[in-house]
């Protein structure tokens, strides 16, 4: 035998690059985490779970997410950095072993009017190029089939300073595919004018009756009485017809008013621009009810809705516009793409086609490429934007998942672990903060945090395999086998609220009667129709008209690094008056926000550096001490506490202060009762919104709802982001809800909820328009014993049925 060949039986040694097969965290403290360590297997699949506000966000997402993606803007050039977003290093002693990371969150997509589905995937670009080389007649490049580009022609002379220089004619034109009517948002607003003015007075009297624009605002009811276009003393019902158009839709002009140069413009163009072109639900609610009593919005009768102009849905392929193929249900699309043989697009109809596949195979081809992307769930809008990883080639990358299976039916939980566990099998490290049992159970490595919330997490429970988590004895350990056992007994109802011919989207003339004093639960597969029934024919149709509805639907709760608890549930409201009312003094002195605000750092409490390119540094005020009010308002107390002891309180503590004794505020008790009832007794009353998690923010608005007076609540997966421990607490929480004598509809997947429920509507059979129909309705051990519909199935092998 050679000696070669001797050589090559040795096991050679192990290469230095191969010693890297971890990811170290030591000492991380970012939010609430107690100098926590982990060490993190690469190319796995790794679970975080714990309850709602233990930490898991800040350390996946807060801490090594946030290190890879800090690193990575680092490589461009400082020029680069400038316009990209300004990281800060976490809080962290070492990081070691980090790769690229991908990260898939819940943060909503954008909801402006004209971002859909399919602009926020690489679809409807696809689509347009698609339709500017094949369609008939021929109108353009893609930009003539986009709702989002405006047609633009222009003309004149220019100079052309080259040699001698020289004026030429030139003309420019640029073909945009846009309604010009609706500009590319498929609705136009109708607004009613008695809404905005009351005729019978004067501008000097306080006529504009437009919330912010009342007699006693500054500058905004001033550019109106002193522009000289108007007499102020006259009341509006006197105005000539020169006089109401220049009130109402005068096109914008420089005015001056004491030598302060203005521009004054009609009040119905002015309520456009500042109201009716955000997003609704980013409104103020004074505002928000504002825009719902004085404005309607109708599909625009020019593009019938589509966006576009006419020219772009004259151009076809075959029978198909660009604007029928984007309302097509995209397995439909999918396939009609298919059918297109046409070589000289060739490599264009694979990607397109592959895209669309990629909706279907992560449940989502019931959808539409012209579908408002804010109309989205939390759950829809994370696996769309997961659609193009899919296909990826990319190896040795780190994705982040938060709670991919939300908004899953336990039917399609499946799917979503067979593409983690793809994306791990191609050589990924896969990180997910998960609370589903189904998830946690495909996991290789495991780490829980804990062992409470807030304050009383932040720490490493367990590290290791799912077996070990069983035993280990945590909270999520002894939780994870739980299993809700269907109710022997239900309740009656009290009446029934009657829905008929509901055909919201994909519904097809449903029929349903909703009982009322009971805890109802609509489920179904994702895209059955259950928001459709819920949310389209309950609460803004007619059943739900006059019944007193509370909605709670999944919408993000919007705040800045200024607003907390006690600013977004209107506690701070009572505890200001009633410090004010124990010292003589101003409420508006013990806001952050207002006259009591520290002078050095604007009631922020810190004072932000900004170092351009580089991360901006905050530090704790100096004058303040971080207090954020200044040292006059901390001299005031109430049951012997300042304002900002106050507002370092926890709820219970707050509770427990508020109750009884000098500080007795019944107003802000019950506040502080409703907290504590959804499980946020923990929470500071001064923490900061941005720092709250998910499921805490859920339970924060569930909170502050619970406080208006109905009597149909409606809830939209109220145990997104909750940890099988809180699921029983929500379920304690709603059979209270229904006990003082409310109606509880839930739409919910969760089977715990399921099996809690006094009746179940179950849409189906499929999604998009296979959905659409009730296919169940009854008691849960009706549900079970038939087994008849997919939620049955899954419901009878939760129950051990």
């Amino acid at each position: 035998m050679s000696k070669a060949s001797r050589t090559d039986r040795r096991s050679p040694a192990p290469h230095v690059a191969d010693s890297h097969e971890l990811i170290r965290v030591h000492g991380a403290r970012v939010n609430n985490l107690r100098d926590v360590s982990v060490e993190i297997p690469k190319r796995r699949l790794t679970v975080f779970t714990g309850v709602s506000g233990s930490g898991k966000s800040s350390l996946v997402f807060g801490t090594i997410a946030a290190e890879s993606q800090r690193l990575i803007n680092e490589t461009y050039s400082a020029f680069v950095q400038g316009f990209m977003p300004s990281l800060a290093r976490p809080e962290v002693d070492v990081l070691e072993g980090l790769t690229t990371a991908i990260v898939v969150d819940q943060q909503r997509l954008g909801a402006d009017p004209r971002s859909t589905v399919g602009t926020a995937t690489d679809a409807n670009a696809m689509l347009r190029i698609l339709f500017s080389r094949l369609g008939q007649p021929q109108i353009g490049s893609p930009n003539a089939y986009s709702f989002n580009v405006p047609s633009v022609r222009a003309s004149g002379a220019i100079t052309v300073e080259r040699g001698a220089r020289k004026t030429v004619r030139a003309s420019f034109s640029r073909t945009g595919g846009m309604c010009p009517r609706c500009e590319g948002r498929g609705s136009v607003s109708d607004i009613d004018l008695t809404q905005l003015f009351d005729a019978s007075k004067s501008l000097a009297e306080g006529a504009i009756t437009v919330p912010g624009y009342t007699s006693d605002a500054h500058w905004t009811t001033r550019v109106f009485t002193e522009s000289g276009f108007l007499d102020p003393q006259k009341p509006i019902r006197r105005y000539t017809k020169k006089e109401m158009h220049d009130f109402l839709y005068r096109e914008p002009t420089k005015v001056k008013i004491n030598g302060i140069n203005l521009t004054y413009e009609g009040l119905v163009p002015k309520i456009q621009k500042s109201m009716l072109s955000k997003d609704r639900d980013a409104l103020q609610p004074h505002l928000r009810a504002f825009v719902d009593r004085a404005v309607t919005f109708t599909d625009c009768p020019e593009c019938g809705g589509t966006r576009l102009s006419e020219a772009a849905r004259s151009s076809r392929i075959g029978a198909l516009s660009i604007a029928d193929a984007c309302a097509l249900q995209i397995t439909d699309l999918a396939d009609w793409v298919r059918g297109l043989a046409e070589p000289s697009v060739a490599p264009l109809l694979t990607a397109l086609g592959r895209t669309l596949d990629s909706f279907v195979e992560i449940g989502l081809g019931y959808l539409s490429l012209d579908r408002p992307s804010g109309t989205l769930s939390g759950g829809e809008a994370q696996r769309v934007k997961m659609i193009r990883h899919l296909g990826s080639a990319l190896t040795d990358t780190t994705y982040v998942f938060d709670e991919p299976t939300t908004g899953l039916h336990p039917h399609d939980i499946q799917r979503m672990n067979e593409l983690l566990l793809r994306l791990r099998d191609k050589g990924n490290t896969v990180l997910v903060v998960e609370h589903k049992p189904e998830t946690i159970a495909i996991a290789d490595h495991v780490v829980d945090l804990g062992p409470g919330a807030g304050s009383g997490g932040g720490t490493v429970c367990f590290e290791g395999t799912v077996e070990g988590l069983r035993a280990g004895g945590t909270v999520t350990g002894r939780h994870l086998d739980d299993r809700a056992a269907v109710k022997e007994k239900v309740r009656t109802p009290t009446g029934a609220l009657e829905i008929r011919g509901a055909s919201t989207h994909n519904l097809r003339e449903v029929d349903v009667d909703v009982p009322l004093g009971v805890l109802v639960v609509v489920t179904g597969v994702a895209g059955s129709g259950k928001s459709s029934l819920v949310h389209g024919s309950l609460v803004k149709g007619p059943a739900g008209a006059g019944a007193g509805v509370v909605s709670v639907d999944q919408g993000a709760i919007r705040g800045s690094r200024r607003s907390n608890p006690a600013t977004y549930t209107g506690l701070l409201d009572p505890i200001r008056k009633a410090f004010a009312k124990a010292n003589g003094v101003k409420p508006a002195l013990f806001s952050a926000n207002s006259e009591g605000a520290c002078p050095n750092c604007n009631g922020a409490g810190v004072v932000f550096t900004d170092l351009a390119m580089m991360a901006g540094v905050a530090t704790t005020c100096e004058e303040c001490e971080g207090k954020r009010f200044e040292a006059s308002v901390l001299d005031h107390h109430l049951g012997g506490r300042d304002i900002s002891e106050v507002l370092a309180m926890s709820v219970d503590e707050a509770a427990a202060f508020f109750a009884d004794g000098e500080a007795r505020t019944p107003a802000a008790h019950a506040v502080l009762a409703r907290l504590a009832d959804v499980g946020l007794g923990y929470l500071t009353l001064g923490q900061p919104l941005t720092t709250l998690s998910g499921g805490e923010r859920q339970r924060l608005k569930l909170a502050t709802h619970m406080g208006e007076k109905g009597g149909i609540y409606v809830l939209d997966e109220p145990t997104a982001g909750l940890h099988l421990a809180d699921v029983e607490q929500l379920l304690g929480l709603l059979d209270r809800l229904v006990d003082a004598g409310k109606s509880v509809i839930v739409v919910e997947h969760h089977q715990a909820v399921m099996a809690h429920a006094d009746w179940i509507i179950d849409l189906g059979p499929g999604a998009g328009h296979h959905g659409g129909r009730v296919v169940f309705e009854g008691t849960p051990a009706d549900l079970v014993a038939a087994r008849s519909t997919l939620t049955g199935e899954h419901l009878a092998a939760y129950v051990g049925g």
